[in-house]
């Protein structure tokens, strides 16, 4: 099972005006697996991401999902299915506390179905994943607007938005981002013990370090083309690799 491709790309192109964003990229994202999406900046890697969350629609190519094509499906139909995915920027309900943030999710058909016996009181259900992903139980934080939370809590609101669906497969688009090291470090056992509970995880950021930590695959893309696939250790050396991403000066991309 391990090797088996839950959800895979074929020959997919996207162009904004006369830019090719993503060029005839194909790859596959084996279940239960962490696969990490890296390149420099403008190498498409958030398109590659849009264009399988359903958030755009390729001009050629297909994506498929255990099997069936979901090329043409839209974002909520795909969530629905299983693939979930978070947003560089956060973009909760500003107004609503944290945890009424989670409730809206809460109320789809998947979450229901997914949580079963264990759905219970929705708003016990979303003060449990605050908790998971690092709000503290006892303090008033939960209970905040959105708009009072840092930055931190707004990257990890956005997480529990996507655990409230119970994905399959969850694609997370810098999750690092604007986070310290102790954020990070905090967040790492649970993106550990998503993937020990079976949760396919495809991940794009820019911290290498803290993302190879959690990966064991790679596909690297420049300029909208996949140019190299495989462990990041093997990968990273590469001479085309490399050439990709010099002008960095940590040598980690944009």
């Amino acid at each position: 099972m391990a090797d088996e491709a839950i959800l895979w790309a074929h020959r997919l192109r996207r162009s904004f005006g006369g830019v090719r964003a993503v060029d005839d990229v194909s790859l596959e994202v084996r279940r239960g697996e962490a696969l990490g999406i890296i390149g420099p900046n403008g190498s498409g890697k958030s398109t590659l991401i849009n264009l399988l969350s359903g958030f755009l629609r390729p001009d050629s190519g297909e994506v498929y999902f255990k099997g069936r094509n979901i090329t043409r499906l839209p974002p909520d139909a795909r969530a629905s299915l299983g693939i979930v995915r978070s947003f560089q920027m956060p973009r909760p309900f500003y107004s609503l506390p944290a945890f009424k943030n989670l409730v809206i999710p809460l109320f789809s058909s998947r979450a229901r179905h997914q949580l079963g016996s264990r759905y219970g009181d929705r708003d016990e259900v979303a003060i449990h994943l605050l908790e998971d992903v690092g709000f503290e139980r006892d303090s008033d934080v939960p209970f905040k607007p959105a708009s009072a939370l840092p930055h931190g809590y707004l990257k990890r609101l956005e997480l529990a938005r996507c655990l409230a669906l119970r994905p399959e497969v969850l694609l997370l688009d810098e999750p690092f981002a604007g986070m310290s090291m102790s954020e990070v470090a905090g967040i790492m056992p649970l993106l550990e013990r998503l993937l020990e509970e079976g949760c396919t995880l495809v991940l794009v950021d820019h911290r290498l370090s803290e993302l190879f930590r959690l990966v064991r695959r790679v596909v690297v893309l420049n300029f909208g083309q996949k140019i190299a696939e495989g462990p990041p250790s093997e990968v990273i050396r590469l001479e085309t690799v490399q050439r990709a991403f010099l002008g960095s000066e940590d040598g980690s991309g944009a």
